[in-house]
């Protein structure tokens, strides 16, 4: 990968070497109020005033606070009681901190800038005071715990007034709250005067025994921490104590208010979720009631703002911190980047620029989903959990993250690796003890299973080079939080936008993602073709698209296939245009033997088991091309056998179709039962009925893509598989129309069947052939194309037969015999399986059509108007050959033999039906049969005179037939004859 226009962030800013070595625990990040107290150097950088503050962001609201305790504690206001009012690890252990080490030895504060800041707000040097400590977490509800007084000393005590006492003044304290005056513990809470008298107790010590002078002596400030999680224990254990506990407090903060120099800073909560349930809410509330009645307003110690710089303290070297506005110029790319994707960033300019320089590196909008939704989920820590999540993603983000901001990337492990990052793991522990409709979450599977669906849709896009989809799906989890958040569209892409993806490239990887993913709330995700979800959402509840997944996977393919096989015959574009073509059509045939073996031309469409792929035909197919019955009975006519068969690729596809559509009717009739328990929205249904319609839809066209190979033999007589392109033409087209099918739709001519013709259907010497056999040829012969009507070679037979190309021959049973020649022979006789073709040259006439003897009907047989009978024995001698125009060029033509008896009949019945004029010596004879011995071969043949008008016998125009008005048929008959100049025939003078 080309190396990025920017600088990543990592190379902005340096980590401190302490997280990027690993050796800052990461429970460090949980203040320990009572480890600073008993000062025993376990928990140095909240121990020791130096580390502490260094790594303290002087907020706005941390800085009020201090200023108002301070200057109580300096006898400067009267706000005596103050309440941390937030959830645990939002900086309140923190903040109790902070004033401990401010006032406990103002003297020995560093100089350090945190501390100027806090003095500066204050106006004034901390006073010296003796602080007191209630640290409820570690006060033991049958022990108790160990604790120091001012003086050093330590005591073991068990209720949280001795705990007090102990620590502002020793055994002293304790012999104050004591009946009897002795050092020991009291069971019951004090009186508000003995606490009064407590707290007051500091103000009397000598200034000067403690280092500095100071009008007044010391103040007195307690620090309450983690009250419930005792509380909570303590009352479960002996009811007594939920009003010892309660009139302990109104006591206490009854008495901080009449001590000039008092301060009370309490934080209720427990830092256990747990301790939160109705008993300990019912404590927690009653707690509340008494300071509210002494406290001033509440405080929030770390503001959602305040994040940035808090982050940036605890986890950046001081020194790379410096030059805040050296971070400018690397902002700027980032944010022409996220401009890049995002029109709002684009034109918000200036102020975009600014805010993502107050939270560089972080990304403002990451910090921000953290603290505003994520700190509503009980176990989510807000600053605490914040700075625990990014402690563990930035050590190791570093070694490979090139985006210019602290992003969403971080979350994930390193590329290459699978699983979920250990920062990811922490927030999903949190996020898996929420609740929804009484279940659990289980978020490691859910993430696991969209991480694996992003990673094949990023590897599938040149333009997604930064894991912008996963991405994608760590901030939708994060807006998914708690239960039932979301996430806008533009949420997600301003917070994945500061590499600078492709917006195109990244609107389809979103869309991708929106549409195949298993978790997403289907309730938003359901929109058009080309289009983007307004609105995101990552839930527990498996969505249309993982409960079809998982239908998917259970349909059994007995089912799948029983389904294909019914779609199948239902797409009609497979067969089309065959049957007109005349062809058979067979349909899935089960078996080789549901294809005849006739010689006529069949096409199949096979079913899923033959599929093959090009240039290798499968088992099955080749099986009924070259079977019938069984492998000991082979097909016969393979030549005339086409068969269509599904591509191995485009059957799956087909196959994950139908599986397709019956698992959205699993879901549908799923959806049903939800539907009777009122669970399913409308919006949902909608979108299940589109996906069931799409799915139907696409059915058909897959299956006609998938039958894209064609099965038959070539011209080698070799079982070939070769594949078409599918298109909108019907599949029958698209074969016919390809030349490795060898298809012809047209007829061939008559002369392409002789022997030398291209065919190559007579052996040397053979002069007849059984038309049977030639039409059957095509069907059975490889070589010759495949004739898409067995009837056409039928047809060219005929037609070659009455163009004279050759003659037809029917053999009857008895020996006779049927000839046709120059004329087109009866349906039956040409069906007839003795029916022969004979070459002319070889055949003999056994009956002439009469017809073929008028002048010009045969070619130079009539080369005058007068021929002779002798002539026509001539002609059909045998062995004679005539030109035929064949329009533009001349082609030979043999003349079959004819017998003179044969000839004699042929011209007899010619003269008698009035065909032909026949002159013999004084005979002349026109449609009467010819007397015995006049048929001559000398007798001379012509076509039939032209009619006479009956106008032409007229005396004026017959002169010579007529006398004394009065002809005859004699008389007008020679008149005529010596007309014309030969003896007319009687017919022509009756007619």
């Amino acid at each position: 990968m080309a190396k990025p226009p920017w600088k990543p962030w990592h190379e902005v800013v340096r980590l401190r070497d302490d997280l990027r070595s690993g050796e800052l625990p990461l429970h460090m990040f949980a203040a320990d109020l009572y480890e600073v107290m008993m000062q025993r150097g376990k928990r140095p950088i909240y121990e020791k005033p130096r580390e502490f503050f260094a790594l303290t962001f002087p907020t706005y609201n941390l800085r009020q606070l201090v200023r108002d305790v301070v200057l109580r504690l300096a006898k400067k206001n009267d706000k005596a009681v103050r309440q941390l009012e937030l959830t645990y690890g939002g900086g309140k252990t923190h903040t109790l901190i902070t004033l401990r080490h401010l006032v406990h030895d103002p003297s020995s504060l560093p100089d350090i800038p945190s501390v100027a800041e806090f003095e500066q707000a204050i106006g004034q040097k901390p006073p010296k005071c003796r602080v007191a400590c209630l640290c409820f977490d570690k006060l033991d509800v049958e022990k108790g715990m160990d604790v120091l007084s001012s003086d050093g000393k330590a005591r073991t005590l068990k209720h949280p007034w001795s705990v007090l006492a102990f620590q502002i003044a020793g055994d002293d304290g304790l012999k104050l709250l004591h009946a009897d005056g002795k050092a020991e513990e009291r069971d019951s809470a004090p009186a508000e005067n003995l606490l009064t008298e407590l707290l007051s107790l500091p103000a009397k010590d000598l200034p000067a025994a403690h280092g500095t002078a100071q009008a007044g002596g010391l103040g007195t400030l307690v620090l309450i921490d983690e009250v419930l999680m005792y509380a909570r224990e303590k009352v479960t254990r002996d009811k007594e104590w939920r009003s010892k506990l309660v009139n302990f407090f109104q006591y206490l903060t009854q008495a901080a208010t009449k001590v000039d120099r008092c301060c009370v800073v309490a934080s209720l909560l427990a830092t256990d979720p747990r301790k939160s349930d109705t008993l300990g809410r019912e404590i927690q509330a009653e707690l509340y009631d008494i300071f509210q009645r002494q406290r001033e307003e509440a405080v929030e110690p770390v503001a959602k703002e305040d994040v940035a710089e808090v982050l940036r303290r605890r986890f950046f070297a001081p020194e790379s911190l410096k030059d805040r506005e050296s971070f400018r110029q690397h902002v700027v790319a980032a944010v022409k980047s996220i401009q890049a994707v995002d029109e709002q960033t684009s034109k918000s300019g200036a102020e975009a620029e600014e805010r993502f320089l107050k939270s560089f590196p972080f990304h403002p909008d990451l910090t921000e989903v953290l603290y505003s939704k994520w700190t509503q989920l009980a176990r989510f820590q807000r600053t605490r959990g914040v700075l625990r999540t990014f402690a563990l993603a930035l050590r190791e983000a570093e070694k490979w993250d090139v985006s210019p901001l602290v992003g969403p990337v971080v979350f994930l492990t390193a590329p290459g690796q699978e699983g979920l990052s250990e920062a990811m793991r922490e927030m999903v522990a949190v996020a898996d003890t929420e609740e929804w409709e009484g279940k659990k979450q289980a978020w490691t599977g859910i993430l696991d299973n969209e991480f694996s669906l992003a990673k094949r849709i990023q590897s599938e896009s040149a333009g997604l080079k930064f894991r912008e989809v996963e991405q994608a799906i760590v901030a939708t989890f994060l807006h998914s939080q708690p239960i039932g958040q979301t996430a806008k569209i533009r949420d997600l892409v301003v917070l994945l936008g500061s590499t600078r993806p492709d917006k195109i490239e990244l609107e389809k990887g979103m869309s991708r993602w929106a549409q195949t993913s298993y978790w997403l709330d289907d309730l938003y995700t359901a929109v058009g073709e080309g289009q983007l979800p307004a609105t995101w959402r990552l839930g527990n509840r498996p969505n249309l698209t993982q409960m079809h997944a998982v239908a998917a996977k259970n349909i059994p393919d007995d089912i799948v296939r029983a389904r294909l096989l019914d779609d199948i015959s239902k797409v009609k574009s497979l067969t089309a245009n065959a049957s007109a073509a005349g062809v058979r059509v067979h349909t899935l045939p089960a078996r080789p033997k549901d294809i005849e073996d006739d010689g006529a031309f069949h096409f199949a469409v096979l079913g899923p088991s033959a599929a093959s792929e090009s240039g290798k035909p499968s088992p099955e197919a080749k099986r009924f091309l070259e079977e019938t019955t069984g492998p000991d009975r082979p097909r016969v006519y393979r030549n005339a056998v086409l068969l269509l068969v599904p591509s191995k690729d485009g059957l799956e596809l087909a196959t994950a179709r139908v599986r397709d559509y019956l698992a959205w009717e699993v879901v549908r009739e799923d959806v049903k039962k939800q539907q009777k328990d009122g669970n399913v929205d409308p919006a949902r249904a909608q979108t299940l009925q589109i996906n069931i319609d799409k799915a139907k839809g696409r059915i058909p066209e897959a299956i006609k893509q998938a039958y894209c190979v064609v099965i038959t033999v070539s011209e080698k007589d070799e079982v070939q598989a070769f594949k078409i392109t599918i298109a909108e033409d019907p599949h029958f087209n698209a074969i016919k129309a390809d030349k490795r099918s060898r298809v012809q739709d047209t007829a061939i001519t008559a002369e392409a069947l002789l022997p030398d013709g291209p065919y190559n259907l007579w052996r040397p010497g053979e002069t007849s052939r059984r038309v049977k056999d030639l039409a059957g040829a095509f069907a059975q012969l490889p070589h010759l194309p495949k004739m898409l009507r067995a009837g056409a070679i039928l047809d060219t037979l005929a037609n070659g037969c009455e163009k004279g190309t050759f003659v037809l021959r029917l053999v009857r049973p008895d020996g006779t015999s049927r000839t046709w020649w120059m004329v087109r022979p009866d349906e039956n006789a040409l069906n007839d399986p003795a029916m022969e073709l004979v070459l002319p040259e070889a055949a003999e006439l056994v009956e002439l059509v009469p017809e073929l003897l008028a002048p010009k009907r045969l070619p130079e047989l009539w080369p005058d108007e007068e021929i002779t009978v002798k002539d026509v024995g001539d002609y059909f001698a045998g062995g004679n050959t005539v030109q035929v125009d064949r329009g533009g060029y001349q082609e030979p033509m043999p003349i079959p033999r004819i017998g003179p008896a044969v000839l004699e009949k042929s011209v007899a019945a010619a003269v008698e039906n009035g065909i032909l004029w026949m002159l013999s010596g004084p005979a002349s004879i026109l449609g009467e049969p010819i007397p015995a011995g006049v048929l001559t071969a000398a007798a001379k043949l012509c076509a039939p005179p032209a009619p006479i008008a009956a106008a032409g016998v007229l005396p004026e125009n017959l002169p010579g037939a007529w006398k004394d008005d009065e002809a005859s048929g004699l008389s007008i008959a020679t008149a005529l004859s010596v007309k014309v100049g030969k003896t007319l025939p009687w017919k022509t003078v009756r007619d």
